[in-house]
């Protein structure tokens, strides 16, 4: 049984998220654990300390709405799937929202996060200081970003851009496996390189390494010559019909550059594709 945590606020790229994990995960027995977080407020008159509420106030009152709003979510939800062995839950808290993530990460033992993203001006402005871009930088949990205008088809085809100056954990390679097999996927492991560049010794070796891994699976190794790393990706997005790219946090040069710099019209990918958050260490 898979536990995954869906975060919502009720907004439409939130219930987009949720649309989305139900559909990908339609063959698969899972605890679905929709999550809507009351943010603690800051209007106490010093302005240092959050408003000290009673429990009774957070119950009657501050979460009276949301619990309503999120029962109505749940129907919808449990009207959308066609798997007997999906099971939906609900949680409202009153909290900071990563507080609140992590306590219920280690609570419900949750195995995957997803949530969705807003905005076309690139992931620069939509994550930095959000939600979702506090959630993949300070959760050390997989997490699935899924962009507003995503729309959910059979997962085909995974890229996996890479740089080859990190050595991968089997941990985390073993993830990425489980989402190829999860609808027989082929994955696509990409190199953008500048003209001219070379692999080091190091990089050879690593390459290698991820080859002899994934040799007995669907998987391909690709180099693309771009200047700039995410008009590469955006270049092959296109040409291979990417529906997801995965990205490990460790590797945080690529994944800047990748998951945050892009904020040109023509970088379209962070506001279609999904983007699959790994971490090398799991912790709540």
């Amino acid at each position: 049984m898979k536990n995954i945590l869906l975060p919502t606020d009720f907004s439409e790229n939130s219930w987009n998220a949720i649309k989305y994990a139900i559909s990908l995960f339609k063959e698969t027995a899972c605890n679905f654990y929709l999550l809507h977080v009351t943010l603690i407020s800051y209007s106490s008159s010093s302005g240092d300390y959050p408003l000290v509420a009673t429990q009774g106030i957070i119950e009657n009152t501050l979460l009276k709405q949301a619990k309503t709003t999120i029962k109505k979510q749940l129907k919808k939800c449990e009207s959308l799937t066609k798997n007997p062995k999906h099971n939906f839950f609900t949680i409202t808290s009153y909290d900071f929202f990563i507080d609140s993530v992590k306590n219920h990460l280690k609570e419900k033992n949750i195995d995957l996060i997803v949530m969705g993203t807003k905005g076309a001006s690139g992931l620069n402005e939509v994550l930095i200081g959000s939600n979702t871009g506090d959630l993949i930088t300070q959760v050390q949990c997989p997490t699935l970003i899924v962009p507003e205008n995503s729309i959910y088809k059979p997962l085909k085809e995974i890229a996996f851009p890479t740089d080859y100056n990190i050595f991968y954990q089997t941990k985390v390679l073993k993830e990425i496996l489980e989402f190829m097999k999860l609808q027989d996927a082929f994955l696509r492991v990409v190199h953008i390189t500048k003209k001219d560049e070379n692999l080091t010794p190091y990089q050879v070796e690593n390459k290698e390494m991820l080859h002899t891994f994934f040799t007995d699976e669907k998987c391909t190794f690709h180099k693309i010559t771009n200047k700039k790393t995410e008009e590469g990706i955006q270049c092959f997005a296109e040409s291979r019909d990417i529906d997801m790219i995965v990205m490990i946090a460790k590797n945080l040069n690529l994944f800047q550059r990748i998951l945050f710099r892009p904020t040109v019209e023509e970088i379209s990918y962070h506001t279609e594709i999904p983007f699959l958050v790994l971490h090398e260490e799991f912790k709540y």
